[in-house]
């Protein structure tokens, strides 16, 4: 994420410098073309990592792993929090992008510790440069600053009362966390203009416009989405599990970032 920027600040520099204003912009380009390129070949490489299970590699066609890792502009040597990893479908693709000088933090609120910890230990076992951290979604913090903080799916379970959390200290929390430039990229089930998020716990669905209002209002900025996982053939008013409708929800995709 950041050597592509280094990139472009370097040819600024040199530009400036010569009195051709012109004079290597095809060499520029170029090395930022093959830089583009390297990193999508280590995504790539990600995705066909041996170790994924069958399982999770048969829902590929659906969440599009491709296009989630571009967007969130994940690359080698990139610092990485995964919130409630589950059973790690993104970790594992973050492990092997992210590489032995990287590291993926495998978030597991205290809350769901009991059940979830195994799972996340499993990944630990699997994957080097993957840690495990427990704590509070209010205070969670990590032991070094992150390039990325990845969400899939989960941020409409925290404004479900019984997780006792507080969002909009959350994503403070989450803001501090980041270096500056970081990104914050969530996923969720999208809801119905003008729902809020008050069919959270109904249908685990929540309005996109309602979530990156609060998103925004911890000092991120609105950095773009992806309609990677959209579906007009999904109403929005069933509940996301129901089998007529589940793994195929109608999904937003949102990137913020922290100012520099």
């Amino acid at each position: 994420m950041r050597n592509l920027t280094v990139l472009a600040a370097a040819a600024v520099l040199l530009s400036a410098c010569n009195s051709d204003p012109w004079a290597g912009r095809q060499d520029r380009m170029a090395n930022d073309t093959y830089a583009a390129m390297a990193v999508a070949e280590v995504q790539a490489q990600a995705i066909r990592d041996p170790l994924r299970p069958a399982d999770e590699v048969a829902r590929d066609p659906l969440r599009h792993p491709d296009r989630m890792l571009a967007f969130a502009m994940i690359e080698p040597g990139d610092k990485v929090a995964d919130i409630r990893p589950g059973a790690g479908y993104f970790t594992r693709l973050f492990a092997r992008t992210v590489g032995e000088d990287g590291k993926v933090y495998a978030f597991v609120p205290n809350r769901t510790a009991e059940r979830e910890n195994p799972r996340a230990d499993i990944l630990v076992g699997a994957y080097p440069n993957v840690v495990r951290v427990n704590g509070d979604l209010n205070t969670m913090s990590f032991p070094e600053p992150l390039d990325v903080v990845f969400m899939s799916q989960e941020y409409h379970d925290f404004h479900i009362p019984a997780f006792n959390t507080d969002v909009n200290v959350m994503n403070r929390a989450i803001y501090q966390a980041l270096k500056p430039g970081g990104l914050f990229v969530v996923i969720d089930h999208s809801g119905r203009a003008g729902t809020g998020h008050t069919e959270v716990q109904s249908l685990h669905r929540i309005e996109g416009a309602s979530l990156r209002a609060e998103v925004e209002a911890a000092g991120f900025v609105f950095d773009g989405e992806s309609n990677a996982l959209v579906n007009t053939a999904d109403d929005r008013t069933i509940n996301v599990f129901d089998e007529a409708i589940r793994g195929r929800t109608d999904q937003f995709v949102y990137r913020f970032r922290k100012p520099r």
